[in-house]
């Protein structure tokens, strides 16, 4: 008897308590990705190009407090921003942000709030008539008249810029068209600036004169605020802190009528306010301004001057920063992935669960026991393994010990645990069998099978673990999340299945009158000579790998999502559905270059009754949002579902670290291989696996699927848990070898693979019931991952057969085991 079962039972109730308590109450405790409670994620650049050395040490740091004191003015609820380590960047995380208010988040992030006082050219009224006379304007605009009423009730020819609607937004908003603006007609120390208005309904814009150098900046400010004028237009308040105040007092006595700059009575002068080179208003100057207070008006809406005043609040960013990355997640896509995670999960266990107590009957109930706290021990592994992970950060960021955000990844990892966790069981109770056919009493069968299924449930398991740490070392995101949730899984699975099992088994050993496990046989005793077709499997491969192959590359970038090409992905909801050409012609007409369109079918549960029909267009980095106000202006009942723009930049780092990760991990599995068996078995392993990879991205493309970085995420698991049937048989070879003397290593080997057919085939079915759950219920980029996975679990268990220990062989010749055997 254990001595120590006592202890061993109080342990087990001491974590399930502790991991029941992590998560109850479910819907204060659990943390929704935004993936899963809609919202927005962005990517934001900090440029340090322009900065010297010393600024460029914490220009990251400057910018988050700067970023993180504007997201917390705007009054989101639980917003997540953080920086992210080695590089400038700094991720922005808004849950429940509607689509109407995203462009102005973008807005005020991305907004530097350089504030500037600077003074308008004395002669400004005289420089601008002469351009009107002289018909002058700039690249992009026209002059207009527009009569206005004075305050005498006569009406006045007012002259102004306005856009010129024949030249393209575009080509007047760049850095290149805003240069070439400033210079236009300007004085030398001048910057010629236009200042937005409105005359009769119309958006136009008054030119003015400005200089260079400025009077007085943004870092004097003390507050920011927004108030009414006299007729209600919103205007922002500033308050100066005692210096700023001196300063403005200063400026303002200068050039006010009378004043040492401006000595005439009748002198007018103008103080521009200039914020991030936008001249929002020029007021004149009457008298000194004493007391540290100042207006900006504008033509600008009440929440134009409350974001206004929020970005002038938290301060001036350190340096400019782009969007370079921008995720966004509908509310109601957020709850159906719930759902269809949560129906894939359950209708996932009940499969595991049936097929277990129907092929294994007692012992299959010991295992859905192990199923059941494995599930339940979930939280408290995910905890463990989070705190683990996070000191992979760069210095050691984000190492927290605390229940990590669950994402739509992470479902899939939990609904794949429910597959894999009873793998180690089947190894167990396959084993169990085969002591029992030796006519071994029960006690000595249960301890025989937990012996000797050990080395390889543990080699198996570890494999898959260092899969899923360079999941989350080169990860980001969700990706991270289902890396957390794969290996904690993994941990609960093998405590469960070694100790907890076991531990049953010894009370069922100690106090009941079990004598005989039964068990259904799949496969009874085999001789197969498997070794003998490996050139036929080997050509048949080839023939998957160099077809599927050929036909991906003949769709070149195709075969790529934004992930890795940069790009926008726009998925929209509708009630009657437009034709694809008449989308394209909106686009098109809209300026959208080049717009990739497609109606896609996701099958629900209730089969085709419940058939639902999304509209995706993919176009460049820049047209996203674009293409988000075309269509939702021309057809009212299209609504955006999901927005995935990454900048190219992005993507090319998102290509690297995929084929980083892909190679790391192959490397690891060499070395580990090597380590516990021999080179030659690394090397069959890993050929296996390359194959696996192959073939599953080949038939992966060929199907009109893109790869994207949850595909990656598939192929590393594939590259963990396919390796898992290759060690077990790998570990009966070895152990074979050391049994049978006088036979060749291909005799051992077609020995060893046939005794784990059938251990082989049902570890990979158990873990298929899951991931056919989550490809037919799963949806969204959880088909692609499950998709993924079905293809490479397929093909691992083929390859774990007839390629790895084929390729293993060429290390071992003939007379060389021979030799061994007689010795």
């Amino acid at each position: 008897m254990d001595k120590n079962a006592l202890w061993k039972w109080l342990i087990l109730i001491v974590l399930v308590c502790w991991s029941l308590v992590l998560v109850t109450p479910v819907h204060e405790k659990v943390k929704l990705g935004l993936d899963l409670r809609g919202g927005t994620s962005y990517v934001l650049e900090v440029d340090v190009s322009q900065l010297d050395d010393d600024a460029k040490r914490d220009a990251q740091a400057r910018a988050l407090e700067v970023i993180r004191n504007r997201v917390d003015n705007m009054g989101v609820a639980e917003p997540i921003i953080y920086p992210e380590p080695g590089n400038n960047r700094i991720i922005v995380q808004i849950p429940g942000l509607r689509a109407d208010d995203r462009a102005r988040a973008i807005k005020n992030l991305k907004s530097a709030a350089y504030l500037e006082f600077r003074m308008v050219h004395p002669k400004n009224d005289e420089l601008v008539d002469a351009l009107y006379e002289k018909n002058l304007a700039p690249a992009g605009y026209k002059i207009v008249s527009i009569d206005e009423q004075l305050y005498n009730g006569q009406w006045k020819a007012v002259k102004y810029l306005k856009r010129d609607e024949k030249v393209d937004a575009a080509e007047i908003t760049g850095d290149e068209a805003r240069k070439r603006l400033r210079m236009f007609q300007a004085p030398a120390g001048y910057d010629f600036m236009l200042m937005k208005e409105e005359s009769q309904g119309q958006e136009v814009f008054r030119p003015h004169f400005v200089s260079r150098r400025a009077e007085l900046k943004g870092d004097a400010l003390k507050n920011a605020g927004v108030d009414y004028q006299q007729f209600g237009q919103p205007i922002v308040t500033l308050r100066f802190d005692a210096k700023g105040a001196k300063r403005f007092a200063a400026v303002t006595s200068d050039y006010a009528p009378g004043g040492a700059k401006n000595p005439s009575l009748e002198g007018r002068r103008y103080l521009g306010v200039v914020l991030d080179d936008t001249l929002y208003s020029a007021p004149l100057i009457k008298t000194a301004i004493h007391g540290g207070s100042a207006i900006i008006e504008g033509s600008f809406s009440l929440r134009e001057a409350q974001d206004l005043s929020i970005v002038l609040r938290a301060g001036a960013l350190p340096a400019p920063v782009e969007v370079v990355e921008e995720r966004t997640v509908d509310p109601s896509l957020g709850r159906d992935s719930i759902e269809s995670g949560g129906r894939a999960a359950v209708y996932g266990a009940i499969a595991v669960v049936v097929f277990m107590v129907a092929y294994y009957f007692l012992c299959g109930m010991v295992a859905n026991l192990a199923l059941l706290l494995n599930i339940i021990l979930l939280p408290l592994g995910m905890m463990a393994v989070s705190g683990i992970f996070s000191l992979m950060d760069a210095g050691g960021l984000g190492a927290t010990i605390s229940l990590p955000t669950l994402t739509l990844p992470g479902i899939a990892g939990i609904v794949l645990t429910l597959g894999m966790a009873v793998d180690a069981n089947v190894l167990i109770f396959e084993r169990m069998r085969e002591e029992q056919q030796q006519g071994k009493r029960f006690a000595a069968v249960v301890s025989a099978g937990y012996d000797k299924a050990f080395s390889a449930i543990f080699d198996s398991n570890i494999t898959t673990i260092i899969a899923a740490a360079i999941m989350f070392w080169l990860g980001s995101g969700p990706v991270r999340g289902y890396a957390v949730t794969l290996t904690a899984g993994i941990l609960c699975s093998m405590y469960t299945a070694i100790v907890v099992t076991r531990m049953v088994f010894n009370l069922l050993i100690r106090y009941t009158k079990v004598e005989r496990l039964r068990m259904l046989e799949l496969f009874g005793e085999t001789k197969i000579d498997f070794i003998g077709k490996r050139y036929v499997a080997i050509g048949l491969s080839l023939v998957v790998i160099i077809g599927s192959m050929l036909l991906a590359f003949k769709k070149g970038m195709g075969n790529f999502g934004v992930d890795f090409t940069g790009g926008a992905t726009v998925t929209f909801e509708f009630k009657d559905k437009v034709p694809v050409e008449d989308v394209r012609s909106t686009l098109g007409n809209a300026g959208v270059k080049s717009p990739m369109i497609q109606y896609q079918k996701v099958v629900g549960i209730e089969g085709a009754e419940s058939i639902s029909e999304y509209l995706e267009v993919k176009v460049g980095f820049e047209d996203g949002d674009k293409v988000v106000e075309t269509l939702t202006g021309a057809w009212a009942d299209y609504q955006v579902l999901q927005k995935d723009s990454v900048g190219p930049q992005i993507g090319k780092e998102l290509q690297r670290k995929g084929v980083i990760a892909l190679v790391v991990a192959l490397f690891g599995m060499i070395l580990y291989i090597s380590w516990r068996f021999e080179f030659g078995f690394s090397v069959g392993a890993v050929v296996a696996l390359l194959h696996d990879v192959l073939v599953t991205v080949g038939l992966f493309c060929v199907l009109d699927r893109q790869l994207s970085i949850t595909s990656i995420a598939a192929l590393l698991t594939i590259v963990g848990y396919s390796v898992n049937d290759t060690i077990v048989i790998f570990d009966r070879i070895r152990e074979d070898l050391k049994l049978y003397r006088g036979k060749s290593f291909r005799e051992i080997a077609n020995i060893g693979i046939n005794q784990t057919l059938s251990r082989t085939v049902l570890t990979t079915l158990t873990t298929l019931f899951t991931v056919v759950s989550l490809l037919i219920f799963g949806g969204g980029a959880i088909y692609d991952f499950a998709l993924a996975l079905f293809i490479g679990m397929i093909a691992g268990t083929y390859s774990t057969i007839f390629i790895a220990t084929p390729v293993a062989m060429i290390w071992h010749p003939e007379k060389k085991i021979r030799a061994q055997a007689d010795a």
